[in-house]
């Protein structure tokens, strides 16, 4: 009897904490008691459908209920007015002490802030219309698949800014990221409406830097055709530039080589990422592909500040300049230090798709197989792009003060015209080079932002066409003026760099 009587005393508290835990709460208390939990939006996801229907005694902004038994358009009076359509109410199921008829519309307006925690994706950091995020639940049964959309109308938005319909979708981790998959945007009157064929927590992300969709097909047709024809006459410089070192075998001549190399696995690289970015189930060679994006890119900037630093040797210390096996330690720091980088970004696996737009309608991606996190993006390539514009501005306005200094010295007013000409000829050249078209990217949010959107990826892309040109021009005038013995002027060459002041 007494262990009868110990079992009892045992088993008997389980009861009443189990039937409390299996307690349903109102359904718009559900946010609040879900605060607490380590997975807050699996929390409130599980508890609306568990939860009683039950109405507030006063009315609370962020909540709204209301029975639907057939189609119609319901306005929540906060903002936001939803289409039920009939399938969607014949796939859902009603809760306890509701007709069978009709099934409970809930809607939960939730702060964005819960949608940033413990999300280091790219889009966490993205612009939400109003803040806001829309919770909406059908009944207790999950809804999705529906071939008659559920519509939700955000209703005087006036948005003048470019906006996409999408939903959180949530993984097995209790982590998740916005996903346009099923729902489509349109802008009505100034209002966004989003079809959507399941129900989910719903919002209108903001981009205002992004530019209509026209803009986005011009943009990428000049990428593709710029980068192509970069390729093409990369690869024809350098092969001139080693056919040229046969005649002339100084050491600028191979840091252009290792710079048209880089540029040349860059384009190649994009064109390669952009492609393969648009397949399926090939996830693995997508990360490859954006860890050898972001390689090329690295080590583009690094032998344009290699160029500078050149540059630096030649105009300003001249003498006195001789390193030992200074090739090699150039080449070190030229290919090192981004095989370095991406090795490190590599083993933290931060390269995946990376969707940079997505279309009013949602169905159109221009995804690129690149960096997914924004930080490392952040500090791997807009801080280091940083660092080495700063350099190379500074190596650049040193020219430019040494060929005012030497051209007020000239004494042939006549000539003065011509070597103008030239020394202009020479800094765009040099500034090709020394990658200042790149700066831009630094210019690209504000009233301008289209402008210098559009003038950055014409200069970039075409980079490698540009300084060909300006490599024939300077060759073609280096053969007829090749006995020039003018005093006091800057003699630019693409081939050396070369900086000679003769007196």
């Amino acid at each position: 009897m007494r262990g009868l009587f110990y079992f009892v005393l045992w088993i008997f508290p389980i009861f009443p904490s189990t039937t409390q835990n299996e307690t349903p709460v109102p359904c718009y208390k559900v946010p609040q008691t879900c605060m607490d939990q380590a997975n807050i939006l699996s929390c409130i996801e599980e508890g609306m459908r568990t939860c009683i229907s039950k109405t507030p005694r006063t009315p609370i902004p962020t909540f709204f209920s209301r029975p639907v038994s057939s189609e119609e358009m319901v306005d929540t009076e906060r903002g936001y007015k939803i289409h039920v359509s009939e399938e969607a109410i014949q796939k859902s199921s009603s809760r306890r002490g509701e007709t069978s008829k009709e099934v409970e519309l809930i809607v939960s307006i939730l702060n964005e802030t819960l949608f940033k925690k413990g999300n280091d994706s790219h889009e966490s950091s993205s612009i939400l219309h109003g803040k806001n995020v829309l919770g909406v639940w059908l009944g207790v049964t999950e809804i999705h698949n529906l071939s008659q959309p559920i519509q939700l109308r955000f209703i005087n938005t006036n948005q003048s800014a470019n906006g996409v319909c999408v939903y959180w979708h949530l993984d097995k981790n209790g982590k998740g990221n916005w996903s346009t998959d099923g729902c489509n945007t349109i802008i009505d009157g100034g209002e966004f409406v989003c079809s959507c064929n399941h129900l989910s927590f719903f919002a209108v992300l903001i981009n205002p830097e992004i530019p209509e969709e026209s803009h986005i097909v011009s943009l990428n047709y000049i990428s593709y055709i710029g980068s192509v024809l970069s390729i093409v006459f990369t690869a024809l410089m350098i092969v001139m530039f080693l056919c040229m070192r046969k005649k002339q075998g100084d050491h600028s001549a191979i840091i252009h080589v290792q710079l048209s190399g880089s540029l040349f696995l860059l384009h190649t690289s994009f064109l390669c990422s952009v492609w393969f970015s648009g397949q399926r189930d090939i996830d693995s060679v997508c990360q490859a592909l954006g860890l050898l994006l972001h390689w090329c890119l690295l080590a583009t900037f690094t032998w344009t500040a290699i160029e500078g630093f050149h540059l630096y040797l030649l105009l300003v210390r001249v003498f006195n300049i001789y390193i030992k096996r200074y090739l090699l330690k150039l080449s070190l720091v030229g290919w090192g230090v981004p095989t370095i980088t991406v090795m490190i970004c590599g083993v933290t696996k931060v390269y995946g798709k990376y969707k940079f737009y997505r279309d009013k309608e949602g169905s159109t991606d221009t995804p690129l197989c690149w960096i997914s996190t924004q930080i490392v993006s952040y500090i791997t390539v807009n801080g280091y792009l940083g660092l080495v514009m700063l350099f190379n501005m500074v190596m650049l306005g040193v020219v430019l003060v040494k060929m005012h200094k030497l051209r007020s010295r000239t004494l042939q007013i006549k000539d003065h015209q011509r070597r103008a000409w030239k020394e202009w000829v020479s800094i765009l050249g040099l500034s090709c080079v020394l990658g200042v078209p790149w700066l831009l990217a630094f210019s690209s949010h504000g009233p301008m932002s289209l402008l210098s959107l559009y003038v950055f990826t014409i200069l970039n892309s075409f980079q490698g066409v540009f300084i060909f040109a300006w490599f024939l021009t300077l060759t073609c005038q280096a053969r007829k003026e090749e006995h020039i013995s003018s005093k006091g002027t800057i003699q630019v060459s693409f081939n050396s760099n070369e900086y000679v002041t003769t007196r």
